[in-house]
């Protein structure tokens, strides 16, 4: 699942003269999970460092090989915690020969931060 596509809002009546009413937009049940993919992979110490090794590297694209050690972890290890943020479309994966380089996809945590912001 990624957060790239542009997500939809729905706005919900009133209930009953008792509640207060929704003034604003709500997330739709579709999106709510997508979103929620995405924060669980982004809420773990070491996926959310190593999107920023990426973010901070030349044209926001990395190595596998280049991650390893700032991490301290290993590399089938470091790789799973790719894999995750690949599915929940944070970066992008390019096989180049032996190794694998990953690129931060274009406003996909402004995407984020937008819809967690009121």
């Amino acid at each position: 699942m990624t957060v790239t596509a542009p997500l939809t809002t729905t706005v919900l009546p009133v209930l009953t003269e008792y509640c207060s009413p929704v003034v604003g937009q709500v997330i739709t049940p579709g999106d709510a999970e997508t979103l929620a993919t995405s924060l669980k992979a982004i809420a773990d110490p070491t996926r959310l460092r190593l999107v920023s090794l990426v973010a901070a590297h030349e044209d926001q694209e990395a190595c596998v090989c280049d991650l390893t050690e700032p991490v301290g972890l290993s590399q089938p290890t470091v790789s799973h915690h790719l894999k995750i943020l690949v599915e929940a479309g944070i970066l992008s994966r390019e096989q180049r020969g032996r190794w694998a380089y990953y690129r931060l996809i274009p406003d996909s945590l402004t995407d984020l931060a937008r819809l967690i912001t009121p």
